[in-house]
């Protein structure tokens, strides 16, 4: 069984994910782009996996659009996306674990949502760090 750990971007919010997950999406849907500001989310699906919060369970929100099954768990604090529980198990945002990940994602979905910019984004200029300035 795979142990996997996680935590916010302010460190409030800490947690532990047992077991294996069964699906990774890269979702391309308007609300996921939303949730994300970004062309998708990266969302790990575990219908079997057992969550254990560490710490700052207390700091967790979670926002559920009105009339659907589409939720975001957030951190309070720093508005990092965490876990969130679905059916008998939990959808984990893949950005949201500190342990290493070796499963790769098993689909785009909803891609006829994607943003316009969204298309071959592996021709994009790449830097290891920010140019210029050595950060990362």
């Amino acid at each position: 069984m795979t142990t996997h750990q996680g935590s916010c971007l302010c460190g409030a919010v800490r947690f532990e994910v047992q077991g294996d997950f069964e699906r990774f999406y890269l979702c391309h849907c308007s609300r996921c782009r939303k949730d994300t500001g970004s062309a998708h989310a990266a969302n790990l699906f575990g219908p079997a996996v057992a969550l254990t919060w560490l710490a700052g369970q207390q700091n967790v929100t979670t926002y559920t659009v009105p009339g659907a099954r589409h939720a975001k768990a957030f951190c309070a604090t720093c508005g990092s996306a965490m876990p969130r529980p679905m059916g008998a198990g939990f959808v984990v945002p893949a950005g949201s674990l500190d342990s290493a990940l070796v499963m790769r994602p098993t689909a785009h979905i909803f891609v006829a949502s994607r943003a316009a910019w969204d298309h071959e984004l592996e021709t994009v200029e790449r830097h290891d760090t920010i140019s210029g300035t050595g950060k990362t």
